[in-house]
């Protein structure tokens, strides 16, 4: 690892997978090669071996190094129109359907913001349809990440300004502190719980699933990577159940012929 080469790039991210269990070889080279570059420059070396001793001499720069990795940058309700969508054509569906409990299932969640975005509409609806008595024994949302670190974050429901910048008005009043730090109410929260897992490594949380959203998480990964979760989705759902990806993101392979869309533009799908 004494340049930039294609093995030198491919010793040290067989480091990273050997020594903290990432599984660098299933996200595409580019995106990794992109964001080790940005540790490189902060730390002010420029070879992947002299990389390599700093991770072996500062563990906190390892911690740093996952975070920069698995792409922690999200926001509440971000692409309100994608939550506009789940609100209107997921939410009444799963809340008059056949399920005693509604199981939704946030998967890459970072700090929170998704699961959390997710409760909110639940919460309104029930609201609306005077039906709160029924909600805590009812919805139940999970946030899982690979990242423990953001998960602390998550348990914490607090946000910063810039958080809300997707966030409807009406949203933010009825559900979030006025000040800081814009706690998210205890309604909410608690129908959200957390969890460490790994999305390549763990089999998904116990199901079936109602609502499954991995949104702007599959693009970082290579298309085999990508088809064996949709597979595990596919697996995981209940036959009524949604699966919702990112505005970028979209269904490979035997996928295709698996889900129906329910909201293209939205990448709002169902099982087949």
């Amino acid at each position: 690892m004494n340049d930039l080469s294609d093995a030198g790039f491919a010793e040290l991210t067989a480091k990273i997978s050997r020594d903290r269990g990432f599984g660098c070889a299933s996200y595409k080279d580019k995106c990794l090669r992109r964001r080790i570059a940005v540790r490189m420059r902060a730390r002010g070396v420029h070879t992947y071996t002299d990389y390599a001793r700093v991770l072996d001499n500062d563990q906190a720069e390892y911690d740093k190094l996952l975070d920069a990795l698995t792409i922690n940058v999200t926001k509440l309700f971000r692409n309100w129109d994608t939550y506009g969508a789940i609100a209107d054509k997921v939410v009444p569906a799963l809340w008059d359907g056949p399920a005693t409990t509604i199981h939704v299932w946030s998967a890459g969640c970072s700090s929170g913001e998704e699961p959390y975005s997710l409760a909110t509409l639940f919460h309104r609806h029930a609201e609306r349809a005077g039906a709160l008595s029924r909600l805590a024994g009812r919805v139940q949302v999970l946030g899982s990440d690979i990242d423990a670190r953001s998960l602390v974050a998550a348990q914490a429901g607090t946000f910063e300004e810039g958080d809300f910048a997707d966030t409807p008005d009406d949203l933010r009043a009825r559900y979030f502190a006025p000040a800081a730090p814009f706690a998210i109410t205890a309604e909410v929260k608690r129908l959200v719980r957390f969890e460490r897992r790994d999305l390549l490594a763990d089999a998904p949380p116990p199901g079936p699933h109602h609502l499954i959203c991995c949104r702007n998480v599959l693009i970082y990964f290579d298309r085999s990577t990508q088809e064996r979760l949709f597979d595990r989705f596919h697996a995981a759902l209940a036959p009524d159940g949604f699966l919702v990806l990112g505005k970028v993101e979209t269904l490979l392979g035997a996928a295709r012929t698996r889900f129906a869309a329910v909201d293209g533009r939205e990448r709002i799908f169902k099982p087949l």
